[in-house]
């Protein structure tokens, strides 16, 4: 049975490029990991289509142990992750545990980590309807949500951990 050790908690600031057009910034860092509906930013909190997060992650050399294997996990992501890893995509997860294999994409030293989220359009909907709403982002035939429904957790939330595996 595999034993599994964690490496690293990511923490600390990332950035976040939000898809134009959508009432979010085009970019900004958040200082912790935070579901985008607790942003104090109307825009962010808001906001729904695609985010990326992009952070410089250092690997020391020692986390490349012959016969070990490296993880990314994700922890809580609302809805949909894509994970790229210096340049290489790595794959799309779509339900728990977001984890995938980076063993062969990281490298020892500086790796730039990106997770592209998408989430779903209800807070955008919800968002459109509040009063002080200048400009609608969405239509729907039939309202499906009022301006005081409770929005949903979206982003990426975390922990985000690195995590070896090997066979003992």
């Amino acid at each position: 049975k595999p034993v599994e050790t964690r490496l690293a908690t990511l923490e600390g600031p990332w950035e976040v490029a939000f898809q134009p057009n959508r009432g979010a910034p085009p970019k900004l860092t958040l200082p912790a990991l935070i579901s985008w509906h607790e942003h104090p930013d109307a825009g962010v909190k808001y906001f729904s289509g695609a985010g990326t997060y992009t952070k410089t992650i250092q690997a020391p050399a020692e986390w490349f142990r012959s016969g070990s294997r490296l993880w990314l996990d994700l922890g809580d992501v609302k809805n949909i992750a894509e994970v790229t890893v210096n340049g290489n995509t790595l794959g799309i997860l779509w339900k728990a545990p977001f984890r995938i294999e980076v063993t062969n994409a990281l490298k020892p030293g500086a790796n730039t980590l990106e997770v592209r989220v998408t989430n779903l359009w209800v807070n955008r909907l919800i968002g459109d309807q509040q009063p002080d709403a200048k400009q609608k982002f969405t239509y729907t035939a039939q309202q499906f949500y009022r301006a005081d429904s409770p929005l949903l957790p979206s982003g990426l939330i975390g922990p985000v951990q690195l995590v070896s595996s090997a066979v003992k």
